[in-house]
This record gives C-alpha cells, structure tokens and sequence, in this order.
C-alpha cells in the first residue's frame, strides 16, 4: 500500500485522529472516497475520449 508499512499506517491513523477528532475520521473518509472515484471516473471517460477522436482519424 503506498509502499508503506503497518507501523507507518497505524501513526497516520493516530496523528489523524488527533487532528479531527475521531468523530469526524468517517467524514473525511466519506468525502476523500468520493472525491477519488470522481477523479477516476473522469480520467476514465478522458481516455474513452481519446480513444474515441484516435478512431476517427
């Protein structure tokens, strides 16, 4: 993951919950899952795009 290890993993956790507050951790997570899958549906229909125009010419 990340090139990351589980030690590494469970101080982010730490650190994050000390930042937000652990009521607001499942927010986050919420928010930054919808934000990734906007962000791959776009490049996915950006590379259908150029698919697409790559057949026409």
């Amino acid at each position: 993951m990340f090139g990351l290890g589980w030690p590494e993993v469970i101080i982010i956790g730490v650190v994050a919950v000390l930042i937000f507050g652990p009521k607001k951790i499942p927010e986050l997570g919420s928010t930054f899952g919808k934000t990734l899958r906007g962000f791959k549906e776009e490049i996915t229909k950006s590379e259908e795009d150029t698919e697409d125009s790559g057949d026409r010419g």
